[in-house]
């Protein structure tokens, strides 16, 4: 079996997660993903409004942008230095 990298997990309950994902069919899979995907956005909308407070939405935008793609794709896709403009 392929152990996944849960330090604080025990091997029954792994093994309980990997048949759980196992069991699921790839749209449910997809679905999960698309959630978590989604839940990490608002995570990180929240610490953006935290620093900067209420920011116009291209704003955020590249501020979500500059964390997912690095400083450079920033610089070169959209002009936007997050050294500069902050993370």
């Amino acid at each position: 079996m392929h152990k996944l990298p849960l330090s604080d997990t025990s091997p029954e309950a792994e093994r309980f997660l990997i048949e759980g994902y196992r069991r699921m069919s790839p749209t449910a899979k997809l679905e999960r993903v698309f959630s978590l995907n989604r839940m990490i956005e608002q995570l990180q909308r929240a610490r953006i409004t935290a620093d900067y407070g209420e920011i116009p939405e291209r704003e955020m935008r590249l501020r979500l942008g500059a964390l997912r793609l690095g400083r450079e794709t920033m610089i070169k896709a959209f002009g936007w230095d997050p050294e500069e403009k902050g993370w």
